[in-house]
């Protein structure tokens, strides 16, 4: 950030909301570089209510918020509100017509299918009045609201009057209706009581990105969610991400009303209730759930958040043209003569410079390629530059013998294959060490290294990283490569760890060898279950005799004492 800064500017404000609120607008002016980014890979789909219009109609829409509409949202899925408004308008016929539809059918005098359907009052035609027609709308934003007990009463005793009154056709109108009332609210489940309204907001947090959902609740009912993806060119905490998420998620035009409560994972600064206390007209209550139905639907948004952001990734992994446009950007970025088809990235993992491995993982097509990753054990090499030279030079010396073999032999070779480009996780030193090596070697090949901290892209030779744009395939591919021989790495230094462990742990023990170590180990699983072991249970596997069970016993519980003979 400081290399690539021109000048510094500032202002000052009276309080800490309007600073909040001028760096929110300035950040959505000027799409700053180096400040976390919102993605939503649609526009969620609202249900209005055109109050502005002579005659209100319900629409389904995705545009900006307007004066004079009320909006009830947002949904996940559109084909879920579309049957939620069907079933609706067979409760309360209203008006869902467009505008030229219904200006034609007040100059023919024919009312549309709709009605014909009894799915509209036609006021249209004047079979109801507007005012009787803004009557059926005010209950409509009730039902939609959370609240359609009057309505069901309502439709209740109309049946059993009509039935009452032996007028059966009315009856079983008021029944049908009344029936798709109840599955309208059963669409919607109750998660929390009655007259409670709140938004719930998950969080899944991932080293690179977050994932975000926010549940709506109105009247104890669920009527909409939301999810984002937020890449963080920084380490966050959760509370500044949900100072960042709660500025996003309320403000701009197509914004939810503030609810009188938000529910979040962490708390946010004071200047963020204010914020929203200011939007509202009212304070709004922001807190973190601690128990009960609150908390268990707080877990369920996160279960959200957590599905939101491995749905992104997958759907990134596995786009044809995404990763197509991957090895086209890292191909002008690096600048390559040519797309990087396969890639090989390496990764050094120890514990104190102790139980080094490496890990060698081939990407082709911006795929992985499992069957063709290696693992290398280093044994003594000083620091992670130097197990880095070492694990290239290995590599490349196999190659430059593998491919001097015949065709067949080299087929089924393993590293008879040289990649287009060598991406190390780690900075410059890394870089220069794998640089070197292949030099060595009289090999070129284009290397790169990414590191963690910033995500910058080293390269030979370069005094100052290069720093690719945030959310560009190029960046997203160079991290799945270094996530994935990160994880490969880890793995193996992980087995190797256990068992130096393991070896440490009964070789040293008297009259214990190779032989009764393998039988103790067969037998209990692991040295922690034969530590939890019994001396009788100990002396009763095979080969391991009274003396030799209370030797193991004694060795791995000193703070026992000796045992007695």
């Amino acid at each position: 950030m400081v290399t690539t800064a021109a000048s510094v500017d500032w202002s000052v404000v009276r309080s800490d909301v309007e600073a909040l609120v001028l760096e929110h607008s300035w950040i959505k002016e000027y799409d700053p570089q180096f400040n976390v980014a919102f993605k939503d890979d649609k526009s969620y789909p609202f249900l209005a209510i055109t109050w502005d219009e002579d005659v209100p109609r319900i629409i389904v829409t995705r545009s900006a918020r307007r004066k004079g509409t009320r909006y009830f949202g947002p949904y996940a899925k559109v084909w879920a509100i579309r049957r939620t408004v069907d079933t609706l308008l067979t409760a309360l016929p209203m008006r869902s017509c467009s505008t030229a539809v219904f200006s034609q059918a007040q100059r023919s005098g024919k009312p549309c299918l709709l009605a014909h359907l009894e799915k509209c009052s036609a006021p249209c035609v004047g079979r109801v009045s507007q005012e009787q027609h803004r009557e059926t709308v005010l209950k409509v934003c009730a039902v939609l609201g959370g609240d359609a007990k009057p309505l069901a009463r309502e439709l209740t005793e109309a049946m059993e009057t009509a039935s009452r009154e032996e007028r059966f056709e009315a009856a079983a109108k008021a029944r049908d209706r009344l029936n798709a009332l109840t599955t309208v609210m059963e669409l919607n489940a109750v998660v929390l009581d009655p007259g409670v309204s709140c938004d719930v907001i998950g969080l899944a947090d991932d080293e690179y990105e977050f994932g975000a959902h926010v549940f709506h609740v109105r009247d104890g009912r669920i009527l909409g969610e939301r999810a984002w993806i937020i890449d963080k060119p920084t380490p966050l905490d959760p509370g500044e991400i949900v100072s960042l998420l709660l500025q996003e998620a309320y403000s701009g035009p197509a914004a939810p009303e503030v609810p009188p409560e938000i529910l979040v994972p962490a708390a946010p600064p004071p200047a963020v209730r204010e914020w929203l206390t200011g939007i509202r007209g009212s304070v709004v209550d922001v807190r973190v759930p601690a128990r009960g139905s609150k908390a268990e639907l707080a877990e369920t948004s996160r279960a959200n958040a957590v599905e939101a952001l491995a749905r992104h990734r997958l759907k990134r992994a596995t786009d044809l043209t995404a990763r197509s446009a991957a090895l086209r950007e890292l191909q002008e970025a690096l600048g390559l003569s040519d797309a990087p088809l396969r890639i090989e990235c390496y990764d050094i993992s120890h514990m104190g410079g102790k139980n080094q491995v490496a890990s060698m993982v081939v990407f082709e097509d911006a795929l992985p390629r499992n069957k063709q990753y290696r693992q290398f054990t280093i044994d003594d090499a000083r620091d992670d530059t130097a197990a880095m030279h070492e694990v290239i030079t290995r590599r490349f010396s196999r190659y430059l013998k593998e491919a001097a073999l015949p065709l067949e032999e080299r087929e089924r070779s393993r590293f008879a294959y040289p990649p287009q480009l060598v991406v190390v996780d780690g900075g410059e030193p890394q870089v220069a060490a794998a640089t070197r090596a292949l030099k060595e070697l009289g090999i070129d090949i284009a290397v790169c290294g990414l590191a963690k901290r910033m995500e910058e892209v080293w390269l030979p030779h370069r005094p100052f990283p290069a720093v690719l744009p945030r959310g560009s395939q190029a960046l997203f591919l160079l991290q799945r490569v270094r996530d994935e021989a990160h994880r490969f790495a880890i793995g193996k230094h992980r087995a190797k760890r256990s068992k130096v462990m393991t070896a440490s742990a009964l070789d040293q023990i008297p009259g214990v060898g190779a032989t009764r170590a393998r039988a103790l180990l067969r037998h209990f699983g692991s040295v922690e279950r034969l530590r939890q072991a019994s001396l009788e249970q100990i002396s009763l596997v095979a080969g391991i005799g009274d003396d030799t069970a209370g030797s193991v016993f004694s060795a791995l519980h000193p703070e026992d004492g000796m045992l007695e003979p």
